[in-house]
């Protein structure tokens, strides 16, 4: 077996291992677990772990002998319900409180003898206060957030799965920044039962891991479906490389890389038309309305609770869109899908940036999600993968998006975009 700490096993080769018997679930999380104590101090990952019960959920899916993950652990954004752990969105008042049972997808993931190893550090109810957490390429650089815990869990070793949340890039942006692979899939297609609302048009439950394998073993989990088998060998994929409305703001790093990206795949220019070069402010209309009233007992009731940064950032921006707006935005966004579904008709995938370049120094701020609210908004599949490093060492990514429910075909497009440029 590999050393965790060297070269961490995916979750496909510790299936195949425990299937094996090369392997036991228990030894899998005891390895993850010594990852932790080692670099936690470091990373600050985890928001609540309790290595006896990890040990013995192991224990139980040794026994059990079977189901899709075998053992495999999770870690788990901590505004997601789970029946035996705190969740407790990284706010003081919900600090130690228990769920009365688990979110759909922790449910889906127990039932196919999954771990549920812990709870991942996540910024305040996944907006914009950021927790402790660190990047483990460089510890002074944020993960990105708000799904900052899940990502650097992943990226370090300490997990080779976990869920993350989008509203408008919180599961791309960390996974670009920590170097992993991040799914935000089709809108609708994930349940968000048992997961804190924030934005009832937006919110997506995202995958990350350091496989596209591993990306379909737990979407399959969360779907309550057979794998789908990653074909790379596809035929050549038509690609259009989408600059988006926001491109002027990426990075000279992240520009040269999908420029470069972009004639290795051949990719055509695909650009939105003129009426949606504003669809950002939709994006944050739609966001600020929804956020104000999905908050409305935090905010009313808890005043004192809620942090500075979102009373005096997201809730006062959202107070401040009216009725009409929100209406106008979602009309907008409706025409917005339509548009990207017709683009979608011209090329198989999108190619863009998945961030506007490295990770951020410091931990205060977890970076700039425009890069991803587009298409959090267009509600389609995407898939971040990594590509390289910028000027100061730190992850560069690419994002892939495809047709809204067309998942599978996009998952294999990235297999293939990622064996065309390691070529």
């Amino acid at each position: 077996m590999k050393s965790l700490s060297a070269t961490p096993l995916s979750a496909t080769e510790a299936v195949a291992a425990i299937e094996a018997g090369a392997l036991t679930a228990q030894e899998l999380v005891r390895n993850c677990l010594d990852r932790i104590a080692e670099r936690e101090p470091t990373v600050k990952a985890w928001a609540h772990l309790d290595p006896a019960l990890a040990m013995a959920q192991a224990k139980a899916a040794d026994a059990a002998k079977g189901g899709l993950l075998r053992g495999v652990p999770i870690g788990v954004k901590d505004i997601i319900d789970t029946h035996d752990m705190p969740t407790g969105h990284n706010s003081p008042i919900f600090e130690g409180k228990r769920s009365f049972g688990d979110a759909a997808c922790i449910a889906l993931c127990r039932d196919v003898n999954a771990v549920i190893l812990g709870k991942t550090v996540t910024t305040e109810f996944a907006n914009r206060h950021p927790g402790p957490t660190a990047n483990p390429h460089n510890p002074a650089h944020t993960p990105g957030g708000s799904s900052s815990g899940s990502a650097a869990a992943v990226a370090d070793g300490h997990v080779p799965l976990a869920f993350g949340t989008q509203t408008g890039g919180s599961v791309i942006r960390p996974a670009a920044y920590c170097g992993i692979m991040g799914y935000k899939p089709t809108f609708g297609d994930f349940s968000r039962v048992g997961i804190k609302m924030q934005c009832h048009s937006l919110d997506t439950l995202g995958l990350m891991a350091r496989t596209l394998d591993d990306i379909a073993l737990l979407r399959a989990a969360v779907l309550k479906l057979p794998p789908v088998k990653i074909d790379a060998s596809i035929a050549t994929p038509r690609v259009g490389f989408c600059r988006t409305p926001v491109w002027d703001d990426a990075s000279d790093d992240t520009k040269a890389l999908l420029e470069r990206t972009a004639s290795k795949l051949g990719a055509v220019e695909v650009a939105f038309a003129a009426p949606f070069k504003n669809i950002l402010d939709d994006h944050g209309a739609i966001m600020g309305w929804e956020c104000v009233r999905n908050y409305a007992d935090e905010r009313l009731r808890n005043l004192d609770k809620m942090s500075r940064e979102i009373m005096e950032g997201p809730i006062a921006r959202g107070l401040e869109v009216t009725f009409e707006q929100y209406v106008a935005a979602q009309r907008q966004a409706s025409a917005f899908k339509a548009h990207v579904d017709s683009l979608l008709e011209q090329v198989d995938v999108l190619l863009c940036p998945s961030a506007p370049g490295e990770a951020p120094k410091g931990v205060e701020f977890t970076g700039d999600p425009r890069f991803n609210s587009i298409w959090t908004l267009a509600g389609t599949p995407c898939v971040t993968l990594p590509a390289g490093t910028g000027s100061h060492g730190l992850p560069l990514g690419i994002q892939l998006i495809g047709l809204r429910h067309a998942d599978d075909g996009l998952l294999s497009i990235a297999a293939w975009v990622q064996a065309r440029l390691s070529s």
